[in-house]
């Protein structure tokens, strides 16, 4: 009996069992970390030979079982601050919307793929470098959050002028609603555009920026990940009809299973080690990027001096 299997839409023959394992293992860091695990499956899929743009939407369909799965296991710990995540999850219908639509016009520009390399770069170049930093400070010791405390940032003075505040008893923080509205957006956004849940970028910014404990911020995070990708699938699927539908399915199947497996880890690890594990991830994929990035141009020089 053979184990190759024929995508419809992507039109190629793949091997069963590698799909499921890398469904597992994107599964699992979604289980562990709270990110959906595009960041990674959309490339592997792209180097597997798969058209990016249906790597990109059929991804975001496996997303959805990964996060439906991590979800479940982290609300049953008690980690998922549903509140935050409603206001998260708000913002990134929207922005998921907007995004799929926006496609489009991004196909039409010659940099568009250019410009988002280069943003992402400099934007998980910073995210990882932060992480790393901040995580090597807390386990030798030397964190000291006092200092901080009678010199507000002008960033912190902003967020405190922000209107509407409310209370958020399971992360034990109080944050103007429009704070997580807007971060919302922007994820939704960004895993329309790259296929991505955004987990790689929200984790981060829940943790700096809406000052979460990271254990909840795992389960909030894979929380608004899962209704943010479900509603970019469907739409992906109804607008430019690039979703494989067998092949997200054998992605998904691996990626439960994963994401149970990453959840129990999750609550085996303390929160420094779990953002320096997070933040070595995002600055290989950064280092990927760049390279991509940087070699790109010289492959394309090289075949238009052949001809």
């Amino acid at each position: 009996m053979s184990l190759w299997i024929y995508l419809p839409v992507a039109g190629n023959a793949v091997h069963l069992l590698l799909l499921l394992g890398m469904g597992a293992v994107v599964g699992f860091l979604s289980g562990l970390f709270g990110v959906g695990g595009g960041f990674l499956m959309t490339p592997l899929l792209i180097m597997m030979g798969i058209q990016p743009t249906i790597a990109v939407a059929s991804d975001s369909n496996q997303i959805v079982a990964a996060s439906a799965s991590g979800t479940y296991a982290h609300a049953r710990a008690g980690s998922v601050d549903f509140k935050m995540g409603a206001l998260l999850l708000g913002g990134g219908l929207a922005g998921g919307s907007a995004g799929v639509f926006l496609i489009k016009a991004l196909r039409g520009l010659g940099q568009a793929d250019l410009f988002i390399s280069a943003t992402y770069v400099v934007m998980l170049g910073g995210i990882g470098s932060y992480m790393l930093h901040d995580s090597l400070k807390e386990i030798r010791g030397k964190v000291r959050v006092q200092v901080a405390e009678t010199r507000p940032s002008a960033f912190a003075r902003l967020v405190n002028s922000l209107p509407c505040k409310m209370d958020f008893p399971r992360s034990k923080v109080r944050h103007s609603v429009l704070m997580p509205l807007g971060l919302g957006v922007l994820v939704g956004v960004l895993s329309a555009i790259m296929g991505v849940g955004g987990g790689f970028i929200m984790v981060p910014v829940m943790i700096y920026l809406l000052r979460m404990p990271m254990h909840v911020v795992v389960g909030t995070s894979l929380f608004q990940i899962l209704f943010t990708c479900a509603n970019v699938t469907v739409l992906q699927a109804a607008v430019n009809h690039t979703v494989d539908f067998v092949l997200a399915l054998v992605l998904l199947i691996g990626s439960v299973v994963g994401a149970q497996l990453g959840a129990k880890v999750n609550k085996r690890l303390r929160a420094e080690q779990l953002k320096i594990l997070m933040a070595i991830i995002v600055l290989v994929v950064m280092v990927k990027m760049l390279l991509g990035f940087l070699l790109t141009p010289d492959i394309l020089v090289s075949y238009a001096g052949g001809h």
